[in-house]
């Protein structure tokens, strides 16, 4: 039993945790899914927290992990239990009234055990058989829920493979999964995070036994010869090793009526250019309705066509009712990165709102045939910003002639296709618009939506043949394949993005780490298992500084690395994104005017916008009178009966209560360090509770251990 200080239990006042409530007791009530429940709604019908006593809310418990990092998890509470994630992925079962630990479950069976985020897990039971799914590396773990212990039953040992269904392709590719798989009775189907270059896997939709582990069914997004959507490919474009990806990593909804699954998938790989993947890439950048039961399609609608910019769909679908033509209309609604929302019928897939083609530019780029036309929803309108003009350049920044020069110079304009030869302003950036922490709604039909408003400039490279790089060490080559797109040809990192720079990483990291974060990955970084070993021990020896640099005959070099390996593969793409680079100023504020992070209301019954809000804000530019500026933000929000909406996920480390009906801020709490993750609330003998995970590190905030409780007194 680990020590009581190592678990970081924060008990409340006893006088606190022992006074009756002051309110209406609350019947006991669970958050047992991700997010609230299988329509993704982010929805309690808990009223005891309210907007008349919000205001009183006090912290209830911390609880502390010891490991401290990133932490996204959305935490479960199933008859007063709350299971959460640390930062390293390990899994943790707490008394949800005090944060009293009652057992953790640490990953020792991986090969190679990473600080892996995790945004949540998966419950299941049936009579006395209790147990917490969570994805480990490449695999998925049956966790007892009562103990923490494997279910050796469950594939082997307690671990099944994530990659039984992907075929021989994917067998030494990085594949992963960071949010958790939706329960459709007895099956768990697993979302995918794969590399998001040539060397991606594919990312088909696969469904596992949740009692034994084994492959239930597969839903190909990359089809077969005979299969709907395979002419959208290049032929046999499912056996090409330099194409893959069409994932679904955001996680999905489902619908037990009907049986219906949905599904949102991201973009295809590589990412930037799409030469070796001509068509319309079905089913990449689509939301899927299957059949739970056999992984058949039922419909589809695709959101970008031939996806050049990485506009994969960033969080689950949420399953709502609203009122449209005189009717309720069982809907699903999906947000994207760009700040719409398209709002379809369950059943068939038909838009509720209407959706026009837009005409797309041409991409410039040399093998590049980009798609002519791309949807837009007429309604409801965008809850992020389209576009800009000279009057959006900040007016607060020091440096705003410069910031206008070079904004003058780029390109612009949503669908604007990347060059190689100037800058395109992507906006909403890369990072949304809406992301991964999901909306809420509300039986109303009252979507609320945060959304960044960072602007972002992207540029292609032209990446060097293996040829070119003869001149090179075996090390150096590798690490331009492989390293060089994020983390700069030169090693110097990219702070903005959250990218370290390389350079010292030998007084940071002993090489067995760095061996380790190459194979398995870390965070948001992929692996590269697919390196041979000689491969990855000249990368090692050339961030080491202990590579021989003697230059290489081309015939060595074009030989020196196996076809099949990352690295070469790499290389097989004629161009990739030149860093991933936020538009700031000089003082690392975003370059164009505020707000910089919205949270908007939108009623989906008429299309129309109810209220918006900035959220979060800056205290040094509020204390020189600048208005509430909104920071970007990771995490989204929950909403519950008594009219109050609660979320953390902004830059200043601030949980906040909104009234759902205007937008007013209500209550605010600090936080020990940025909560970039979705709260949860719940009841425990007649008490109600919001938690959330104050992980940090995201943005260039510190690093948090904690899971904080708020109750009324």
């Amino acid at each position: 039993m680990p020590l009581l200080p190592r678990l970081g239990a924060c008990l409340a006042l006893a006088s606190a945790l022992s006074a009756a409530p002051a309110t209406k007791p609350a019947p006991d009530t669970d958050w047992r899914e991700y997010l609230g429940g299988a329509d993704r709604a982010h929805y309690s019908p808990l009223a005891q927290i309210d907007r008349a006593n919000v205001a009183q809310l006090k912290p209830a418990w911390e609880y502390r992990t010891g490991e401290p990092g990133e932490v996204q998890a959305n935490p479960l509470i199933v008859g007063g239990v709350l299971y959460g994630l640390t930062a390293a992925g390990n899994v943790f079962a707490l008394d949800g009234a005090t944060g009293q630990e009652r057992w953790r479950w640490t990953d020792t069976a991986s090969a190679t055990p990473a600080r892996r985020i995790v945004r949540g897990l998966t419950y299941w039971e049936s009579g006395d058989d209790r147990r917490i799914l969570v994805s480990a590396g490449a695999f998925l773990v049956a966790l007892d829920a009562r103990t923490g212990t494997p279910i050796e039953s469950f594939g082997q040992k307690g671990r099944a493979s994530l990659k039984q269904g992907l075929g021989a392709t994917a067998e030494k590719k990085h594949v992963i999964s960071t949010t958790p798989g939706t329960l459709c009775g007895d099956l768990i189907v697993m979302p995918l995070r794969l590399s998001e270059g040539p060397d991606a896997a594919p990312g088909y939709v696969q469904a596992f036994d949740v009692r034994t582990g084994k492959l239930a069914w597969v839903f190909r997004t990359i089809p077969l010869p005979g299969e709907f959507g395979y002419e959208t490919w290049p032929a046999n474009a499912h056996r090409n090793s330099d194409v893959g990806g069409a994932n679904c990593w955001a996680g999905m909804a489902y619908d037990a009526a009907r049986h219906l699954l949905f599904v949102p998938t991201g973009s295809a790989a590589p990412d930037f250019w799409g030469g070796a993947r001509a068509g319309s890439n079905l089913f990449a950048n689509c939301l899927v309705a299957l059949d739970a039961r056999t992984g058949q399609r039922v419909w589809h609608f695709q959101f970008i066509h031939h996806d050049i910019w990485d506009r994969d769909l960033p969080s689950p679908p949420v399953l709502l009712t609203v009122r449209h033509a005189g009717r309720a209309v069982a809907a699903v609604a999906q947000t994207t990165k760009s700040g719409h929302v398209f709002l379809f019928d369950r059943a068939n897939g038909k838009p509720l709102f209407p959706v026009e083609e837009k005409p797309a530019p041409k991409s410039t780029v040399p093998g590049e045939i980009s798609w002519p036309t791309q949807p837009v929803p007429a309604k409801p309108a965008p809850f992020a910003r389209q576009s800009l003009g000279d009057d959006d350049i900040s007016p607060h920044a020091e440096n705003r002639a410069e910031l206008l020069k070079r904004f003058r110079a780029a390109r612009r304009g949503q669908f604007e296709p990347f060059s190689a030869a100037d800058e395109t302003v992507i906006l909403p950036g890369f990072d949304g618009g809406s992301e991964w922490g999901g909306v809420a709604a509300d039986p109303q039909g009252i979507l609320y939506v945060n959304a960044n408003e960072m602007a972002w400039m992207a540029r292609l490279k032209e990446v060097p043949g293996v040829d070119a790089l003869a001149h090179l060490s075996p090390g150096q080559r590798t690490y331009v394949a492989t390293c060089a797109g994020c983390h700069g040809t030169e090693r110097q990192g990219n702070p903005a993005a959250n990218l370290p720079p390389l350079l010292d990483v030998s007084t940071r990291k002993s090489r067995e780490e760095v061996a380790q974060l190459t194979i398995a990955g870390k965070g948001m970084m992929p692996g590269f298992p697919a390196l041979s070993a000689s491969d990855r021990q000249a990368l090692i020896d050339f961030l080491f500084g202990t590579e021989k640099t003697e230059t290489v005959a081309p015939a060595a070099a074009a030989g020196a690395t196996a076809v099949a390996n990352a690295a070469t593969a790499a290389l097989r793409v004629p161009y990739r994104l030149d860093g991933y680079n936020r538009f700031i100023d000089s003082k690392g504020y975003p370059a164009i005017t505020p707000p910089w992070g919205t949270l908007t209301a939108i009623d989906l019954n008429t299309g129309e916008h109810r209220w918006q809000v900035a959220l979060g804000e800056y205290a040094e530019l509020t204390a020189k009178g600048i208005a509430p500026t909104g920071t970007e933000n990771y995490g989204g929000p929950i909403v519950t009966a008594g009219g109050v909406l609660f979320i953390a996920a902004t830059k200043d480390a601030k949980l906040r209560a909104f009234d759902a009906a205007t937008g007013k801020t209500l209550w605010s709490a600090d936080l020990p360090a940025p909560g970039f993750a979705t709260p949860a609330t719940y009841a425990i003998g007649g008490r109600q509770y919001v938690v959330v995970a104050a992980g940090g590190t995201k943005l260039g905030t510190k690093k948090g251990e904690s899971y904080v409780a708020y109750a009324l007194p």
